[in-house]
């Protein structure tokens, strides 16, 4: 089986982790106390890939919890499935990280770390054959961001050779959790470029405006955002979980949407999403799937796709869908919207698709695109950074903890090539590209002639 790794750091992963897990122990017909209780042996065949067995048939998620305060290790052991996790793969210190980066990675953090990596090496030792990690966590806190950064380091050293996934919540445009939210991003991203293989961009913001304006609810609760998050990740990692005809793992889908390696930071959606009153007037339809895919509307990350353009694009389908309709879809909307793809990577639209449909629906599809309108996220977070950095705002809290001045300058740093190099490839041509490569030199012969 090819087994994943899932670990939540921090609140926010914490929340949106035991969310996760709860979706896709219905979706196997894992009940709360880990026995399975499904009708469909489809549900078991690939259930090892997040599930190991315990004794008496149970099955316990291959999960560890991680946080700097017991508060949200205690919520996710009282909440309904909190009984399906292992007591020792839960795992907290006692101060808590205080919004800070730097307590996360250099001090606090450093103190449990090697617990967790002994707890992320048992979970591996026992699978068959690993395929990788996958990470839920926030960039804006302390905990999430600092500790976050440096497990995903200590595990990127240990298993290289392994898929790092994580799905990251990112600083939203209005609405600030924390004044050193762009400090901790700036700090975070700048690990996430250099240590993972795909990151899967998602913020409140763009959640709340789905909530809002798509599903037509008044006052969303953090509960119905992370439905929402829950819903991708595990159309997501469908294709890992389930038998289908096109079948996509972790791997196949990075090496189809990565097209050079820092360039793996995903905006992602889901679809359909219908208000409750309006669900029972419309029939789901492929084509009704793939619109709503590629709106605007529809992305968890508050940046609009239409102001980039796309390198790659990855689409799962989940029911009984006709894959020629399917293709035939995705060959339309490339063709329609031709300036919004690039046109120097041919075929730049993956397809995968699963028989088994998400409960209570009958079809429904994820959306992966790697866009390079992301960039206008790490500006938003850049200009901020800029703005406190340069006055050296709030330096003190980082530097107390051992920190040094210049990882910040090399961040920012990090950020802004990171930042040039979207925009590079949103404006380059099929053709200025080529010629480059193929004449670098045009003055060597003449120079050559003039000597003679």
């Amino acid at each position: 089986m090819r087994e994943i790794v899932h670990l939540q750091t921090g609140q926010c992963g914490n929340q949106v982790g035991s969310s996760f897990w709860e979706a896709i122990s219905q979706e196997h017909g894992i009940d709360q106390t880990g026995q399975y209780v499904g009708d469909n042996p489809v549900q078991l065949e690939k259930i090892d890939v997040y599930y190991t067995e315990g004794q008496g048939g149970r099955y316990v998620p291959r999960s560890v919890c991680v946080d700097l305060e017991p508060g949200s290790i205690d919520t996710v052991r009282s909440s309904p499935y909190g009984g399906l996790f292992r007591p020792d793969n839960m795992i907290h210190g006692s101060t808590g990280a205080g919004n800070n980066w730097a307590k996360g990675y250099y001090t606090e953090g450093a103190e449990l770390v090697d617990s967790i990596m002994d707890v992320v090496r048992k979970e591996v030792e026992g699978c068959d054959s690993l395929q990788g990690f996958q990470v839920a966590h926030s960039l804006g806190g302390g905990t999430g961001s600092g500790l976050g950064s440096l497990l995903i380091q200590k595990i990127r050293e240990e298993y290289p050779d392994r898929v790092m996934a994580t799905f990251s919540v990112v600083p939203s445009p209005r609405v600030s959790e924390t004044v050193i939210e762009p400090y901790n991003a700036t700090l975070s991203v700048h690990h996430l470029v250099e240590n993972t293989d795909e990151t899967f961009c998602i913020d409140n913001e763009a959640l709340y405006n789905i909530c809002h304006k798509t599903l037509k609810m008044n006052s969303p609760s953090y509960g119905d955002l992370n439905r929402l998050v829950t819903t991708v990740m595990s159309g997501v990692t469908t294709s890992l979980r389930f038998p289908g005809q096109l079948n996509s793992d972790l791997r196949k889908m990075a090496v189809n949407l990565i097209p050079f390696p820092r360039l793996h930071f995903f905006m992602v959606g889901f679809a359909p999403l219908t208000s409750a009153a309006s669900q029972t007037f419309r029939s789901v339809t492929v084509s009704d799937l793939t619109q709503q895919l590629f709106s605007s509307t529809n992305m968890m990350a508050a940046a609009d796709p239409s102001t980039g353009r796309y390198l790659t694009v990855a689409c799962l389908f989940r029911g009984k869908v006709s894959m020629r309709e399917v293709e035939q879809q995705m060959l339309s909307i490339r063709d329609r919207n031709s300036s919004n793809f690039v046109e120097w990577i041919p075929n730049n639209v993956q397809t995968v698709s699963c028989d088994i449909p998400p409960a209570g629906m009958s079809l429904a599809s994820t959306f992966i695109g790697n866009n390079t309108a992301i960039q206008s996220l790490f500006l938003r977070i850049q200009e901020q950074f800029s703005a406190m950095f340069r006055r050296k705002a709030f330096i003190h809290w980082y530097t107390d903890e051992g920190m040094d001045e210049l990882e910040f300058s090399e961040a920012e740093s990090n950020m802004n090539d990171l930042i040039s190099e979207y925009q590079q490839y949103e404006t380059a041509t099929a053709e200025d590209e080529y010629y480059e490569e193929e004449y670098p030199e045009e003055e060597g012969p003449l120079e050559y002639e003039e000597q003679e």
